[in-house]
């Protein structure tokens, strides 16, 4: 076990230790969890003050006491637990869930060695378990809740040791006993900041709540706590997965690269359709998609913290989310991240742009479907966007960080090789498209092939992708990590609000990305958002012109120099538009 470099890069930062060649809690942290799953007569915690002294005791043993804790996070504990909660939930909180939450925590090492005996089986020649996901390098864990997989006759040899997983009756609730341990505050994280780790222990959150008195923190924290609720209830089932995707800025086989400015200029890709909402929420469409997470570069963001906006709610409304918080190091510009097959547990009021607002709204059913390995089909894209860039927006270097960092999110790796026939450009699968197709009345999207071909990247230092070899089993018939192929994208506002970007420059760029990335459809939530009001119109002209991307591109970088040069003042919409432009319709 000890000799497994994925554990090896992980370990300093789970709290567990190698005895022999098995991981264990220390001696001196076993019995007070033990006393702790035998309920508050036992154990005398029954309330959120003796709560907080238990977690400080638990992380002496585990010789944490000189990572301090946030100032006031014994206070926020004391809070929520003996003055928030009511009399009986508090007493059942007590009673029933930290009993079994220490269970978990007792559990933590058999299910680790679990994960690590399993990890190399899940599919064949892509490494799977649990490790620091470093930047620049590609690959994927994938974590389990209560894994229910059956074994199956016709399955293709890329899944030929899945029947090495567990029946529903053995323990592997991973995801769980990791957020257990952030509720604990026992990971330890003295080397997270060398790492670019964001945080993972609660204790800030729990601080954040003493010290605002804010409504907005209450209701985060009972998102969390009904989560913990609802998984010593009923343990949920299936497998997450955690993917660092990456565009090289140099040339590999097999692999797409980072366009260049000219080579967006170039392309001939046509546009996807655009379809554009004025209500409701990225995470309550009905499509499989991909769902963007507007992501701060610390994935995540201020979940764990004060924040309340796009990304923080959808970690609390996911918790399984928080999971990825342990593992992932900050996003570079060239990368993304995307999760598959979170689960939501919570629904809420409230308006995103207005943190204020935020409510916990009761339990959530997720009814989505799962696909062949197990994972519910929501697929989450993290993309962080420039922040405060002002005027600097609007240079070219910054557009092309915009948009391939967008391209990065939505790009599918298996679709290499269409892109290698049909576009020619810097790297072996460039984004020009190649000599021999001419114009945009010689490709269209129906001549694409738009097949979802299910991915798994691996290192680029392993030398191969397995995304051809996957999609292949699905073509001879197999089983496939996906079913559905025209996945488009669901997206809003990225970049904009508290961040400072121009909301029509910004739609602009994701319509690019999602269309260079063969997505068949982008579905654009404008949240009310007034300089987007004309957005059906301009989508509506600018499709009835059949530009392509390399069109749309070049109108884009052409107003941009007019903005930076001060030659206008009009949104990026009014300009294209004229007959949009009213007397007072100007953005400075």
């Amino acid at each position: 076990m000890e000799k497994r470099e994925d554990l090896r890069s992980i370990l300093p930062y789970l709290g567990v230790v190698v005895e022999g060649s098995s991981l264990q809690w220390p001696l001196s942290a076993i019995e007070p969890l033990k006393a702790i799953s035998r309920g508050p007569d036992h154990s005398g915690i029954q309330s959120g003050e003796l709560l907080f002294l238990a977690i400080s005791d638990l992380r002496h043993s585990l010789s944490l006491s000189s990572q301090r804790l946030s100032a006031s996070a014994s206070h926020g504990y004391a809070l929520f637990f003996d003055e928030l909660l009511s009399t009986a939930e508090s007493t059942k909180w007590f009673a029933e869930v930290l009993p079994a939450l220490a269970n978990l925590l007792l559990r933590f090492p058999s299910l680790l060695e679990f994960h690590y005996r399993n990890a190399d089986a899940l599919i064949d020649g892509v490494q799977t378990g649990l490790r620091i996901l470093n930047s620049q390098q590609s690959g994927i864990v994938f974590l389990s809740q209560l894994l229910r997989l059956s074994t199956t006759r016709d399955k293709p040899a890329l899944f030929l040791h899945i029947s090495a997983y567990p029946s529903k009756t053995d323990p592997t609730e991973l995801i769980g006993a990791l957020l257990t341990c952030s509720f604990f505050c026992l990971f330890p994280t003295s080397n997270r900041d060398a790492k670019h780790l964001p945080m993972i222990n609660f204790d800030h959150l729990f601080s954040c709540l003493y010290e605002t008195n804010d409504e907005k923190m209450e209701n985060k924290i009972k998102c969390i706590i009904h989560y913990f609720e609802r998984i010593c209830l009923h343990m949920p089932t299936g497998l997450v997965s955690f993917e660092r995707k990456v565009l090289p800025l140099e040339d590999v086989a097999l692999c797409v690269t980072c366009p260049k400015a000219d080579s967006w200029g170039k392309s001939a890709a046509p546009l996807c359709h655009f379809e554009v909402h004025r209500s409701g929420f990225i995470e309550d469409q009905s499509k499989e998609a991909l769902e963007v997470d507007f992501a701060n570069r610390y994935i995540g963001g201020g979940a764990l913290g004060r924040g309340c906006v796009q990304e923080e709610i959808r970690f609390m409304i996911n918790p399984e989310l928080i999971a990825g918080m342990l593992f992932l190091p900050s996003m570079a510009d060239n990368e993304a991240i995307e999760v598959v097959g979170p689960e939501r547990f919570s629904n809420y009021r409230g308006w995103y742009r207005y943190a204020s607002s935020f409510r916990f709204a009761g339990d959530h059913v997720d009814k989505r479907d799962v696909d062949f390995i197990g994972r519910l089909k929501t697929k989450i894209i993290a993309i962080d966007a420039l922040c405060g860039m002002r005027y600097r927006q609007y240079r070219l270097e910054y557009l092309l960080r915009e948009i391939n960092k967008a391209f990065c999110g939505f790009f599918n790796q298996s679709k290499c090789q269409q892109y290698q026939r049909l576009f020619k450009g810097d790297g072996p699968c460039g984004a020009q498209l190649d000599q021999g197709v001419q114009g945009s009345d010689s490709i269209s999207r129906s001549n694409l092939s738009l097949q979802e071909a299910p991915y798994v990247s691996v290192g680029m230092k392993e030398g191969i992708y397995r995304d051809e070899q996957i999609g292949n089993s699905e073509e001879k018939g197999g089983p496939s990590l996906d079913h559905q192929y025209d996945v488009g994208v669901v997206t809003g506002n990225w970049g904009c609000g508290s961040f400072g970007g121009d909301p029509e420059i910004k739609t602009i760029i994701q319509w690019l990305a999602a269309s260079q990335a063969l997505r068949p459809f982008i579905s654009y939530h404008t949240f009310g958002l007034e300089p987007l009001k004309n957005l059906d119109e301009v989508s509506e002209w600018i499709l009835s012109h059949k530009w392509t991307v390399g069109d749309l591109w070049d109108m884009l970088v052409e107003y941009s120099t007019q903005r930076l040069r001060g030659e206008t003042s009009l949104g990026f919409f009014s300009w294209l538009l004229p007959s949009l432009s009213a007397p007072n319709d100007r953005h400075d």
